[in-house]
This record gives structure tokens, sequence and C-alpha cells, in this order.
């Protein structure tokens, strides 16, 4: 059974300088309402952030501005999941948002009806692009990093890219799945930053039957591990793990390990900063699709890739080693 969902998008045009208000109602999964994906463009992409914490959308207008302002990118939508959040509040941020995103890409707000974390992978009918980023609205990329992920991906549209990896691992002594973190291997991208194809929209939301149905109600239960959910869906399309990339600069202001900045309370707000079992929560979910699905897709990757090559001699400079490049 498809789940219908109710959507209301704001945007403002900025020559009438009024807010327009939009409902859509209509069922994602119809592919007669959706784009041929024969169509969407390759030469840029769709960045989709979530968005629910009021107290952090200083941030968000900060980061969404920097997605826009990138070349490769040809739309940022917000993706507003609190539903308690005034429509007040969320008209003065779409129109603030239209003024961050003057001469750059468009940003617009799009506040979900449901706060299910299943509504971030639904097909949207406005994407033109054949590729999407995933992404949060607390983890700050920079504009080099965001251009090298879009063409690692290009030429990789078959695997999810991403900067954050994570891995699941078989505990023999208990025989469960756990969610882990390996030095040397990854399986899974978090969607703190992911890049993948459009299509995976589709697959996720509206493919695998009855399984995928139940695997996302086990989201719903959880309130978390639609990343893991998404993992597994582009690992049995594509029968290969994902790929993750290096990056210039990234600030993750949700890692619970900051202590300066936005604040104690800006890191509570994110599900991944909830001590204690937030490991182990993942774990069981991972070991839940695999009972749910029938299978283990999850494919192991190596490596990581990056956007130059620095010079990896040691030189002395004013007493101390370093890098010979960095000598002047």
């Amino acid at each position: 059974m498809r789940t219908v969902f109710t959507v209301v998008f704001f945007f403002v045009y900025a020559h009438l300088g009024s807010l327009s208000l939009r409902t859509l109602s209509n069922d994602p999964c119809d592919r007669a309402k959706l784009p041929d994906p024969r169509n969407l463009r390759s030469d840029q992409i769709t960045v989709l952030m979530n968005g629910y914490s009021e107290s952090r959308i200083p941030l968000l207008r900060s980061i969404a501005a920097t997605y826009a302002a990138s070349p490769p990118v040809a739309a940022v939508v917000i993706l507003w999941g609190n539903t308690s959040t005034p429509t007040r509040t969320l008209s003065e941020l779409s129109h603030n948002l239209t003024i961050s995103s003057t001469g750059a890409a468009p940003i617009s707000l799009l506040r979900q009806q449901s706060d299910s974390l299943n509504a971030r992978f639904l097909p949207r009918p406005f994407i033109t692009t054949r590729g999407i980023i995933i992404c949060d609205d607390d983890v700050e990329v920079d504009p080099t990093s965001i251009e090298f992920a879009f063409r690692v991906w290009s030429t990789n549209s078959h695997r999810p890219i991403g900067l954050f990896a994570r891995s699941h691992d078989l505990d023999l002594s208990n025989r469960e799945w756990i969610y882990t973190v390996h030095p040397d291997k990854y399986s899974i991208v978090l969607t703190k930053f992911m890049v993948l194809k459009t299509e995976y929209l589709y697959q996720y939301s509206c493919g695998g039957g009855a399984r995928m149905v139940e695997a996302r109600r086990a989201v719903d239960l959880a309130q978390n591990c639609e990343d893991i959910l998404m993992n597994f869906v582009v690992a049995e399309q594509g029968n290969v793990g994902p790929m993750l990339v290096g990056a210039e600069k990234v600030r993750d202001w949700g890692d619970q390990r900051n202590d300066e900045g936005l604040g104690l309370n800006e890191s509570e707000v994110g599900l991944s900063s909830r001590r204690g079992e937030h490991r182990k929560r993942r774990g069981g979910c991972i070991g839940n699709f695999h009972k749910i699905l029938g299978r283990m897709p999850l494919r192991y990757s190596y490596g990581k890739l990056f956007n130059s090559v620095a010079e990896q001699g040691l030189c002395m400079k004013g007493g101390k080693l370093v890098f010979c490049d960095q000598w002047k």
C-alpha cells in the first residue's frame, strides 16, 4: 500500500515582493507525474537539505547559500520536517532564503506534512537533474569539495558518494549485525552529505514491494536509519559499495564532540549526537533490514579519493618537519 504525502511548497516571487503558497497533494509514486529520467540533465545537480530545528535556521541559511553558489548546483530545496513550526516562521525563512540565493541557484522551502524520515527520499516532480545531493542542515562543506564530489559521482553514478563513512559487521559471539567504524573499509555513507542518482528516490519510496513497505515502516518506528536503508537499496541495485571522497574543509556542527560554536543546544537536536545507545540502535536497524529484506546487499569499499595529490616528502622548516611543498 502506498502512502500519499501532502506537502506545502513556499516560494517567493522577488519582483512582486510577495509570498506564494502552494499545496501539492498527489501520489509521489505516479511515474506519469515525474520527469522522464532520459530528460534529466547531467551537467548539474539538485540539493535536498533536511531542515527541522528552528534554532538552526541561521546556520541553515548560511549552508544553503554556500550550496546555491556552487556552479554544479541547479537548485537547493529545504525539506522542512518539523510539523509544529509556525507557518509565519517558515514564511520568513522562505523569504530570507530567496534573498540569499540572489545571483545563484534558487533556494526554496518545502514543508512536509509528515515528520517521517522516509519523506526525505520521496520522488520529487520538480527535480530536473540526474543526480541529487542529500545533506543535513548542520554540515558545512566547502565549495571546492562540493564540486569534486559531483565530478566523482558523474563517472560513478551507480554508487553513492559521501564524505562520512561507516560500516556494517557481524558480531560472531552474539550472532548479530553491528554498526561500526573500520579504519580500512566501509559499506555505508551517511546522509550528512550523500550524492546519488535521482532514480534511487523512486526505488526507495516506491519499489521493493511489501518488503520495502515493511522496511520503511521500521524506519518510522525507530525514527532513525533511513540512510542505512538507502545504502541497502543502492547496493542492491548496483551490487557495489559506496565511494568515500576527501574534502578540503567540512565542519560538522551537530557532532557531539563540538565544545564551541553553536553551543550544546545545537548539538542536542541531532539524532547522532544522542550518546549511549546510538550505535546499538543502528546495528539493530541493520539486522532488522536484513531480516525484512531477506538478504544482505551491503558491500565493502576500500580507499578514499582526493581532489589533489599532495607532496608526501617531509622537509625541515623553522625547526619543524613539514611537507616539502609548503616550503617557501
